[in-house]
């Protein structure tokens, strides 16, 4: 599932990268791939910026604003019952 193209807060350091595969491994969404000995992104707008690649990335390589974006809005949109919003002004709700 795709989100809005370029609002992610994700980002990603592949310098910090030790290749440990933790990202790949906790991602609900495969935002990671391993690419050779290193994580890459295989598609950041696929990112829900539930933060659990930044969570569990000992080394630093990986920030997300956890807690905005869609998957706030999925969570909310089930505690309440009603349908998600993550805030963004889209009034199709395409955006979730």
């Amino acid at each position: 599932m795709k989100y809005l193209t370029n609002v992610t807060s994700l980002g990603f350091f592949p310098d910090a990268c030790t290749g440990c595969e933790r990202c790949v491994e906790v991602c609900p969404h495969a935002v990671f791939v391993m690419s050779g000995k290193k994580a890459a992104l295989s598609d950041k707008d696929r990112c829900m910026e539930c933060g659990a690649c930044a969570r569990n990335c000992a080394f630093g390589a990986i920030a997300v604003n956890a807690g905005v974006g869609c998957a706030a809005a999925i969570i909310n949109g089930m505690v309440t019952g009603g349908k998600p919003s993550c805030g963004c002004g889209d009034t199709a709700g395409e955006c979730c």
